[in-house]
C-alpha cells in the first residue's frame, strides 16, 4: 500500500539526506520543492508559506519530520508539526545524521524538535507522544537500510496512535 506523507525539514543543510530518503520508494510524498519554486514562495511572506504548506499537507495521512542538527525550533518545521497534529495526521521524526550529504560527510544530532512544541492545558511536549527513530548503526549504507526496513511501519504505527489519541491540540505558535 502507497502511503502519501509529508516531509518536514531544514532544507539548506539536509536536502542530499532528504532525497537519499525519498528515494527509499515505498511512499508516495510531497512533491519536493525547488530552492527557485521556494524563493518564490517566500516572496510572498509568511501568509503565502502558510498557504504552500497547507496545500502541500493536504490529502497526506503521515508528517515525516528529518531531523538534522539544525531542524528543532525552525518556524516553519514547527508549524507544519503543529498543523499535522491539529489535522490529527500521524507524525514521526527520523534522525539523518548518520546519512552523507553531498560531500559525504555526517553531521551531529539534532535536538529533539517535538520538544518545542507544547500541547495547549497540561503544556506537554508532543515528544511525550511522538515517536521519534535513530537508527542503531554508524555507516550510511546500514542507516539507511535500516530508515528503508522500518520506515513503512514506523508511518502506519504513527497514523494508528495518532487516531486513536485523544488530547488537546498543540499550543506553541511557530
Amino acid at each position: 500500500m502507497v502511503r502519501k506523507v509529508f516531509y518536514s525539514f531544514h532544507y539548506i543543510p539536509d536536502s542530499w539526506r532528504v532525497q537519499q530518503i525519498r528515494n527509499i520508494g515505498t511512499i508516495e510524498d510531497n512533491k519536493p520543492c525547488s530552492s527557485n519554486e521556494w524563493e518564490d514562495v517566500k516572496k510572498g511572506g509568511d501568509a503565502a508559506i502558510e498557504k504552500w504548506i497547507n496545500d502541500q499537507l493536504n490529502g497526506r495521512s503521515c508528517v515525516i519530520v528529518l531531523i538534522g542538527k539544525e531542524t528543532a525550533g525552525r518556524k516553519w518545521i514547527t508549524y507544519e508539526i503543529i498543523k499535522g497534529w491539529d489535522e490529527k495526521k500521524g507524525i514521526l521524526g527520523i534522525y539523518i545524521h548518520k546519512l552523507l550529504d553531498r560531500d559525504q560527510k555526517l553531521t551531529t544530532k539534532g535536538d529533539n524538535p517535538f520538544d518545542h512544541v507544547k500541547l495547549i492545558g497540561d503544556g506537554k511536549p508532543l515528544s511525550r507522544f511522538i515517536k521519534t527513530y535513530d537508527p542503531p548503526y554508524v555507516t550510511n549504507t546500514k542507516v539507511y537500510g535500516y530508515i528503508a526496513e522500518n520506515l513503512d511501519s514506523w508511518i502506519d504505527d504513527a497514523i494508528k496512535v495518532r487516531s486513536e489519541f485523544v488530547v488537546p491540540k498543540s499550543g506553541s505558535t511557530p
